[in-house]
């Protein structure tokens, strides 16, 4: 909720309900921020569904509209389909007509996905997830693969694409990726690679506005939910970082006050 505003400000204005997604500074109860960084939330959307879903719905937007424009038909991989952008990458993508393959760590994490549009989850404790893959295309591939995970997952995953296809990685919860050389991609395939940031893709107030609209489309109308499975209190934010890093988590985290 915004509290004043400063001199010349016209895109909020006091007692609006505000949503953002960057700059950092969010461990607060109250906070300064530039207002062109700030959208306004529609009446339908609640305060902890929006901290839920800015950053993760719009990374998952640039995602799938941006860095690879996702259409009906095409049969991608999200690694960690469980996660909070996995869930509303699954979501999205299965909206779009996608066949999505998603990969997870246990069981509960797959039925979570599969519930959330992943039409083949992958328990990769268990199964060789390019050998699922090559199974679910009959040898045909990938055009697209989604990886937040890193370093466990970023070679095997070049394995999944077809000549030409393009390797997503967007994170690196098991550590970063260890260096290799570029003509890796060329010996499987002539593979493309990007490395996108979501602030990259809404640095100007008319872009963030779109992705944010596009975002609460997708929410409003029920094709995508938002799941916030954890709640920590603001104290304590060290709990939350260590089952996060633990991959102890599904959905999204919240932090209250």
């Amino acid at each position: 909720m915004v509290e004043s505003v400063g001199p010349g400000v016209a895109n909020v204005a006091a007692g609006d309900r505000v949503a953002y997604a960057g700059p950092i500074g969010g461990y607060a109860e109250v906070r300064t921020i530039a207002a062109d960084r700030l959208v306004k939330l529609p009446a339908s959307i609640g305060f902890e569904e929006a901290a839920a879903m800015m950053l993760q719905g719009m990374t998952a937007r640039m995602l799938l509209r941006s860095v690879y424009p996702v259409a009906a038909g095409d049969t991608i991989l999200v690694h960690a389909a469980a996660g909070g952008v996995g869930l509303i990458l699954c979501q999205w993508a299965a909206a779009l007509g996608a066949i999505v393959i998603g990969t997870v760590s246990t069981d509960d994490k797959a039925e979570l996905a599969r519930h959330h549009g992943c039409h083949h989850p992958i328990v990769y404790t268990r199964q060789d997830f390019v050998a699922e893959v090559d199974s679910i295309t009959h040898g045909g591939k990938l055009p697209v693969v989604y990886d937040s995970v890193g370093r466990d997952t970023f070679l095997k995953s070049l394995d999944c694409l077809r000549p030409r296809g393009l390797m997503v990685t967007f994170g690196q919860s098991s550590g970063p990726i260890d260096p290799f050389s570029p003509t890796v991609l060329a010996q499987k395939g002539s593979l493309f690679l990007t490395r996108p940031t979501l602030f990259n893709y809404i640095a100007s107030p008319a872009e963030l506005e779109a992705s944010a609209a596009e975002l609460f489309e997708m929410v409003t109308s029920g094709q995508v939910r938002i799941e916030v499975k954890q709640r920590f209190g603001l104290e304590q934010a060290a709990d939350a970082h260590r089952a996060l890093e633990a991959r102890a988590t599904s959905g999204s985290t919240v932090l209250t006050v």
